[in-house]
C-alpha cells in the first residue's frame, strides 16, 4: 500500500511540475500572436549609451548585462546591422546599450559620465518617419528567446513579401514589451561612427579591387590590340597585293567596312535602350515604397537597397553625399 502511495505522490509531483513549466511558458508569451505592421514608430528621438561589437549575435548577452549593471532602471536597446543567415557570424556587426533619454529630454550629465567611465559611447538616434514594427511580451528571460525565434522570421516574411527597404533591425526593451523596429527611411542616421568607418573601409577595398581589375583588363586589351595591329598590318599588305591583281576588290572592302560601322552603331543604340529599361525597372521598384510615405521613394531616404537581414553590400547614400 505504501508503494502505491509513493508512486501516486511522485506522479502528482511530475504533473504539477509539468503544469508549472507550461504556465511559465504561457506567461512568457509562447502563445502570443506576432503582428507585424508598418506605420509610425513607438518612440521619438533617443540618446543612447552603447558599445559596438563585431562577432556572433549570441555573444551580445554580456553587453546587456554590462549595461544593466551600470544603470538598472534604464531601458535596453540593441541594433543589429547584418543578417546572420547570409553573413559569417564572426563578421556580424551590432551594438548594445541603454537609452539615456527620449524626445526633447536631455540625458543626465552624471549618468553620461558614468557610462563613459565604463567605456560606453554616446549617440543620438532621430525619430524615423515610418517603420516596420512588431512587439512581444517581455515578462521573463524566456521571453527573449521566444521573441528571437518567432518575431524575426515574421519580420523577414513581411519585408520580403512587400519588397521593403527596412533596416537596420532594432530591439528596445521597455516595460513588459520588446519592440522590434526596422526604419523605412533615414536608415543612415542609425549607423554609429564605428559602423560608418567599417563601411568606408569596405568601399575603399572594393574600389581598389575594381581598379586592379581594370588595370588587368587594360593590359589584356593592350596585348590583344598589339596582336590585332600585327594582323591588320598583314591584312593591309595582302590587300595591296590583291588590289594590284583585282582593282574592284577595294570597293567591296569599303562597303563591308561601312556596313560593319552601321551595325556597330546599331549595337550601341540597343545597349542604350537596355540601360533605359533597367532605369525604368529601378523606378518601378522604388514606387512600391511610396504607399507608406512619399519620402520612401527618394534616394536620400533609402540609403541601402535591401532589408537589414538581407546583407547586401550596405551603401549609405547619405554618407556618400557628405563625402
Amino acid at each position: 500500500m505504501s508503494d502505491w502511495l509513493l508512486i501516486g505522490l511522485f506522479a502528482a509531483l511530475v504533473i504539477l511540475l509539468l503544469l508549472t513549466l507550461f504556465g511559465f511558458a504561457v506567461y512568457s508569451g509562447i502563445f502570443s500572436e506576432v503582428v507585424v505592421s508598418a506605420g509610425l514608430p513607438p518612440f521619438g528621438n533617443i540618446t543612447v549609451a552603447y558599445k559596438f561589437q563585431v562577432g556572433p549575435y549570441g555573444d551580445c548577452g554580456r553587453l546587456f548585462t554590462e549595461g544593466c549593471s551600470v544603470s538598472p532602471k534604464l531601458c535596453s536597446i540593441a541594433v543589429y546591422y547584418d543578417n546572420p543567415h547570409t553573413v559569417d557570424p564572426e563578421k556580424c556587426r551590432y551594438l548594445v546599450g541603454r537609452i539615456l533619454s527620449e524626445g526633447d529630454e536631455k540625458p543626465s550629465e552624471k549618468v553620461v559620465r558614468m557610462f563613459q567611465k565604463y567605456g560606453f559611447k554616446i549617440f543620438h538616434f532621430p525619430a524615423p518617419s515610418h517603420v516596420v514594427m512588431a512587439t512581444f511580451p517581455y515578462t521573463t528571460p524566456l521571453s527573449i528567446h521566444l521573441a528571437v525565434n518567432r518575431v524575426h522570421p515574421s519580420l523577414d516574411t513581411y519585408i520580403k513579401e512587400r519588397k521593403l527597404c527596412a533596416h537596420p533591425r532594432m530591439e528596445i526593451y521597455k516595460g513588459d514589451q520588446i519592440y522590434f523596429i526596422c526604419p523605412l527611411a533615414r536608415q543612415g542616421d542609425f549607423y554609429v561612427p564605428e559602423m560608418k568607418e567599417l563601411e568606408k573601409k569596405s568601399r575603399a577595398a572594393a574600389e581598389t579591387e575594381d581598379a586592379q581589375t581594370d588595370i588587368t583588363g587594360a593590359d589584356t586589351l593592350s596585348d590583344s590590340s598589339s596582336v590585332s595591329l600585327e594582323i591588320t598590318t598583314d591584312s593591309r599588305e595582302t590587300s595591296v597585293a590583291t588590289s594590284i591583281l583585282s582593282p574592284f576588290t577595294p570597293g567591296r572592302g569599303r562597303d563591308e567596312v561601312d556596313n560593319r560601322s552601321e551595325h556597330s552603331y546599331s549595337e550601341s543604340g540597343a545597349s542604350g535602350s537596355s540601360f533605359e529599361e533597367l532605369d525604368l525597372e529601378g523606378n518601378a521598384e522604388g514606387d512600391g515604397m511610396a504607399g507608406l510615405s512619399a519620402d520612401h521613394g527618394s534616394a536620400e531616404d533609402q540609403d541601402i537597397p535591401k532589408a537589414k537581414w538581407t546583407k547586401e553590400p550596405i551603401a549609405l547614400e547619405k554618407e556618400k553625399g557628405e563625402e
